[in-house]
């Protein structure tokens, strides 16, 4: 994993640390697990240090002081993320396994791989989508990168997100047509703000594709994604959650470094489109 320099990660940790002072609710020693606990970091603590130069901004503007901080990242190798989503989704009620972000089941963090009935990394922005396969750079960026079942994964494939289809077999909730995949009702705001922050990461200027996504369908290896307007839509009916609220903490404090935007301002969605 590579390590860039980090300049809002020492002021907000300061500035975490005097949040609980103040509150009361400073944490005990951490227990001696890698897959301890992860509290949800205070927005205001984040607004007044990692945020700061977005606040206030709309439009192209935001967008691109967005990009500018969560640009500054760390990265991982395509080998690295099995170990990094067994920590990032980690089922809340059995550490020993995850959860599958389409078909909700929890399974165990060693049944990973290829074969039928274990789980692998499904691309959330199809990585076919621009053409940087699992590259690293946005083919490892995990906060797109999500646990699935390997049947499950090859029937999303790199189909467009839209609503309508038929139930997908073994994950029930979830729809699909020739065209496109509609997840179940519970992650489609996580879905949609997951490829939002990868049109805002990846702008084109470090050597990837520029991604953007676009009101269609069918956009092959092009470096978009929809429904825009579908996504949207998902964003505002499926808000942030305590899951997807610990899953951006643990990629900005263990790996990553950075975070998805959108989690902790998902009002930003509608500012930028």
């Amino acid at each position: 994993m590579s390590r860039r320099h980090l300049p809002y990660r020492r002021p907000l940790l300061a500035t975490l640390a005097a949040f609980a002072v103040l509150t009361g609710t400073a944490a005990a020693a951490p227990a001696d697990t890698p897959r301890a606990p992860v509290a949800t970091t205070p927005l205001g603590a984040l607004d007044d240090t990692y945020y700061q130069d977005a606040l206030g901004k709309t439009g192209t503007a935001l967008k691109g002081a967005l990009h500018t901080i969560i640009s500054d990242q760390s990265t991982l190798t395509y080998s690295q993320v099995w170990d990094a989503l067994k920590d990032t989704d980690e089922d809340p009620a059995n550490s020993s396994n995850v959860i599958l972000l389409y078909s909700g089941l929890s399974e165990p963090k060693s049944d990973n791989g290829g074969g039928s009935g274990q789980w692998n990394r499904e691309h959330v922005w199809a990585k076919s989508h621009g053409d940087f396969g699992t590259a690293t750079g946005p083919g490892t960026d995990i906060h797109h990168l999500r646990p699935e079942d390997v049947s499950v994964n090859s029937v999303r494939g790199n189909k467009d997100f839209d609503d309508g289809g038929s139930e997908v077999s073994g994950a029930p909730g979830n729809y699909t047509d020739s065209d496109s995949f509609e997840p179940r009702d519970a992650v489609k705001g996580d879905v949609a703000r997951m490829i939002l922050y990868m049109a805002v990461r990846y702008e084109g200027d470090d050597s990837f594709a520029d991604l953007e996504p676009n009101d269609k369908v069918s956009n092959g290896s092009a470096p978009n994604i929809g429904r825009l307007s579908v996504l949207k839509t998902w964003s505002q009916e499926d808000p942030p959650d305590t899951f997807e609220k610990r899953r951006n903490d643990v990629i900005f404090d263990q790996y990553q470094h950075n975070r998805n935007p959108f989690v902790d301002h998902p009002e930003w969605v509608a500012a930028i489109w």
